[in-house]
């Protein structure tokens, strides 16, 4: 590895992945010991499907796999999220620019690239089963901390049986290139360019879903007039597409992110003693509610959630 002189430690996020800026090449190194298979190898190869259909997005310098390690080149440290949280700036001109750069990935029909080790990788689809896992992480990490045990066993086993028929209502099918977190912090401003970070979860899935991640974005509180705005201009940019079994699909996909959500970052309290995400929540549960009230569709989850999370759902 580079001279850790110079090197200096950059914020990193809620993975394993540890980030080192050099000083002298402008380049990124990113260490995962854990998970390198996801964060090193397949990081790697989705950057280079992104960049194929030119999309900015990080290219590979070098790599030391057996060391734990690759450099990428350095988008600086500007997200559009610190950008949109200036209140001079015009968010809806800004979700413009950002639904723009959504349906040039949204485009992409690459599902094989090499990797760095030159061996095929293939994205694997966004099945229900994967959809299912994530959002139960509510149930195993969240809802005990706050209900009994006993309370706890019975609402985990309706709350399942509800996700599984909300499941089965999504329309569209997984045919779209799914970036799967796609939010102001993973994107960069770069040289008056929009660049895609994190990328490394990538599958290809529902259309709705990465919508759906940048709308009701959970680390940036937007009005529900500008979520509705930036919603329609997206469809206004897709005009095939069925507006009604859209909407539903972008409904469940958000409520169910926002449940995986909230039992990631307790995940993250208790298991990796990373608390500040936990003041994410409280909003986390707002945009729940957002969802769900007056749609028929979530009669039965509002049912349920009112029984056992009074406090929070409204």
């Amino acid at each position: 590895m580079k001279s850790l002189a110079k090197l200096k430690k950059i914020k990193g996020d809620a993975s394993f992945r540890e980030f080192y800026r050099n000083r002298d090449n402008k380049s990124i190194i990113v260490i995962s010991k854990k998970e390198k298979l996801k964060n090193l190898l397949i990081y790697d190869a989705i950057n280079k499907i992104l960049i194929k259909n030119k999309i900015l997005a990080p290219n590979l310098i070098s790599e030391n796999y057996i060391n734990n390690y690759v450099e990428i080149n350095d988008f600086g440290d500007q997200t559009l999220f610190q950008i949109l949280k200036n209140k001079k700036n015009n968010k809806y001109v800004i979700f413009k620019k950002i639904i723009k750069i959504l349906n040039k990935i949204q485009l992409i029909k690459d599902k094989k690239v090499k990797n760095f080790k030159n061996k095929l990788y293939k994205v694997q689809e966004y099945k229900n089963k994967i959809l299912f896992d994530e959002t139960k992480l509510f149930c195993d990490w969240y809802a005990p901390k706050i209900l009994s045990k006993s309370k706890s066993i019975q609402f985990k086993k309706k709350f399942r049986l509800e996700i599984k028929k909300l499941l089965s209502k999504l329309n569209y099918k997984n045919v779209t290139f799914v970036h799967r977190d796609f939010h102001v912090s993973n994107l960069m401003y770069y040289n008056k360019k929009i660049a895609v970070i994190d990328s490394q979860d990538a599958l290809i899935g529902n259309r709705a879903y990465d919508l759906a991640s940048l709308i009701d974005d959970v680390r940036l509180k937007t009005s529900n007039e500008l979520k509705e705005k930036v919603f329609k201009f997206y469809i206004k940019t897709n005009k095939k597409i069925d507006l009604e079994k859209f909407k539903k699909d972008f409904e469940i996909l958000s409520v169910l992110r926002n449940f995986k959500i909230i039992g990631i970052f307790m995940r993250l309290a208790e298991r990796d003693n990373k608390k500040k995400y936990l003041k994410l929540i409280p909003y986390a549960w707002e945009l729940i509610n957002h969802r769900i009230k007056e749609q028929n569709q979530f009669k039965n989850l509002m049912l349920l959630l009112k029984n056992n999370f009074p406090k929070f759902i409204r």
